[in-house]
């Protein structure tokens, strides 16, 4: 008889061990959601902008960007949208051939890299100017504003970074001043090791 109690002891206590433990490892879930829904401090309001999020970022594989315009006309709101989105695309992959330019040039032996890279950077125009008339909408969203009737485009667009190294290429082995220290693979190479930082 004192054994089976004995058990039932251990047993109870076995139960309500299980169940602490149970209940500890449920208490992380409820801080995480808990903090997921942190109210903005008094007298702020958060925005939720439509096309945009951690799915609209550049990543190793495309260029992204997006943006939104505002018009009397509905027509003239998703034109303003597209345009500041494609000036934004620019901006950023002016900026991340630059990298490239930089890195491949240096990495080169060239007689006059200043040159070179001035070069470089004239063709990035070009290309850019180029590819953005064929960047792709990945979002569109419009809405209209209650308080002016207005209407608001939102829209996220991308560029495959293949696609641009393609016409940078086609367009760099056109160069007679350049083609001559042009090693597309090299370029390539630097590239992607530039594009592998952007999807980090």
């Amino acid at each position: 008889m004192k054994t089976m109690t004995t058990n039932r002891t251990l047993s109870i206590a076995l139960t309500a061990l299980l169940l602490a433990g149970g209940l500890g490892a449920c208490k992380p879930k409820k801080d995480k959601a808990k903090a997921e829904t942190v109210k903005p401090p008094s007298g702020e309001t958060e925005v939720n902008v439509l096309c945009s999020g951690p799915e609209f970022f550049t990543n190793d594989k495309v260029f992204r960007a997006n943006n939104l315009g505002e018009s009397m006309d509905q027509a003239t709101s998703k034109k303003k949208a597209l345009a500041n989105a494609r000036a934004d695309l620019a901006s950023a992959i002016q900026t991340q051939i630059k990298g490239v330019i930089d890195n491949y040039v240096n990495s080169r032996e060239l007689n006059n890299k200043e040159e070179v890279a001035e070069r470089f950077e004239g063709l990035t125009r070009e290309v850019i100017d180029q590819k953005l008339v064929g960047v792709k909408t990945i979002c569109e969203k419009q809405v209209v504003v209650n308080a002016t009737g207005n209407y608001k485009t939102y829209v996220a667009i991308e560029l495959s970074a293949q696609d641009l190294l393609a016409a940078y290429n086609e367009r760099l082995s056109k160069d007679e001043r350049l083609r001559i220290d042009y090693d597309y693979e090299k370029f390539k190479e630097t590239f992607d090791k530039e594009m592998e930082k952007m999807g980090k």
